[in-house]
């Protein structure tokens, strides 16, 4: 579900009609006062508009403030006495930031809904529990509370519901159903999470306890997609060229082998493929025209990492099946036909429990060990932390690494052997 911000119409074009009510001067050097209500000489500056409503002139009120903690801040005002029409934006007086901020706030108490909070036209705003987002630039920028957002998405829903009623009663209900959910964690009916994302870097929830740190406030930084950089209206930079083996990336390469079963003359297929957070692999198949034995394999496309990774994932939803996953050794499972009775009966006992975890009944532990460190099992909430899944690194045994070959490997001083007795 998500909410529009219809509520609000762009800021109105500025005539040159001087005020009639004209501002104080700003005092030198404070030019952006610190906000406080007990600031008398902190006043806007009011300069006659257009009304885009009426198109008659009405009055912007411009007030230059800073946030405690955060930055410069140009919160605008409109009014107009002829309609009615009102609009109240904010803006970032500052440039656009090195990196995107990520806040996610915990609201538990209904101190939490009094927080102070900057959100830029730029900033996505969600709730997770209810499945709830107001997209980037769908509603101006604001400065308000916690509380003031919930109520500005329920007054954007609430807007057209009597058009919704006339034409598409099924969705009004919907939508009548879902305000109700955000009134009534407006009122403080069960804890919340609030996550505010803005790839500007220019949003803000306030941490009453500052400098001290907000248990209940996680402040993420993060680097800029492209796409974001270019919804922001940023130049990318221009990406460098590539050097010729980079190609390989986009080609299956082919070369000439035998085949494993019938030795006859067959060829291998080898592509290069970049598993998203993790690393590249290079997948191998061979297809014999003669006996039609057919083969495929995945190998590291890099070396052994210097530790070893245990992946332990919590198997709780039919979804975590459909997780891929990596596993660069081989690791047959067969049982013969010539297998003993029990043998027989445990493999079907096996089988079953493994259905049952399939189906969702049954909750589990997938255990994956590589002392190489190659083997891969996806985040579905990458790049986040995957709350079901953990991810260890661990030091290898002697065992460990004769087994990989390692103990005998000699990468220093090997040049001296090399060198003619005289």
């Amino acid at each position: 579900m998500s909410a529009s911000g219809a509520v609000e119409t762009g800021l109105p074009a500025v005539a040159a009609t001087p005020s009639p009510t004209p501002a104080r001067a700003p005092v030198p050097g404070r030019l952006f006062r610190p906000i406080s209500a007990e600031d008398e000489e902190q006043q806007p500056t009011e300069i006659e508009s257009l009304c885009m409503n009426c198109y008659r002139n009405g009055m912007t009120r411009l007030l230059l403030t800073k946030i405690p903690f955060f930055r410069e801040i140009i919160v605008s005002s409109f009014s107009c006495e002829h309609c009615g029409w009102n609009n109240t934006e904010i803006q970032s007086a500052g440039r656009i930031q090195d990196q995107g901020i990520r806040y996610t706030l915990t609201v538990r108490a209904p101190e939490d809904m009094n927080r102070e909070v900057v959100k830029t036209d730029s900033a996505t705003t969600r709730i997770p529990e209810l499945d709830f987002e107001i997209p980037a630039f769908s509603q101006k920028g604001a400065l308000t509370t916690v509380e003031g957002l919930i109520s500005r998405a329920i007054s954007g829903l609430e807007q057209d519901q009597p058009t919704r009623r006339t034409n598409k009663e099924a969705i009004a209900e919907r939508i009548d159903e879902f305000i109700v959910k955000l009134k009534e964690l407006k009122h403080g009916a069960s804890p919340f999470t609030l996550i505010i994302d803005d790839p500007s870097g220019n949003s803000f929830v306030e941490n009453p306890h500052a400098p001290q740190k907000d248990d209940a406030l996680v402040i993420t930084h993060y680097n800029r997609t492209p796409q974001q950089e270019e919804m922001l209206g940023l130049q990318a930079e221009t990406p460098e060229e590539k050097p010729e083996e980079e190609d390989l990336r986009n080609e299956v390469l082919q070369f000439n082998t035998n085949c494993p079963e019938c030795n006859a003359p067959a060829q291998t297929n080898m592509k290069l493929v970049q598993i998203p957070h993790f690393k590249e692999v290079i997948i191998m198949a061979t297809n014999c025209e003669y006996c039609g034995h057919r083969t495929n394999e995945v190998k590291s496309g890099g070396a052994v990492e210097p530790l070893g990774t245990r992946i332990n994932l919590h198997i709780t939803d039919p979804s975590d099946m459909t997780r891929d996953l990596l596993k660069v050794t081989k690791n047959p499972f067969t049982l013969g036909d010539s297998s003993s009775p029990g043998q027989m009966n445990k493999l079907q006992e096996f089988s079953q429990r493994v259905d049952q975890i399939i189906e969702g009944k049954m909750k589990a532990h997938f255990i994956m060990n590589d002392p190489a460190g190659n083997s891969y099992l996806q985040n579905v909430y990458a790049p986040e932390d995957d709350p079901e899944m953990k991810v260890e690194y661990y030091e290898r045994t002697f065992e460990q690494n004769e087994e990989l070959g390692l103990n005998d490997m000699r990468t220093e001083g090997y040049e001296t052997s090399l060198v003619p007795q005289r």
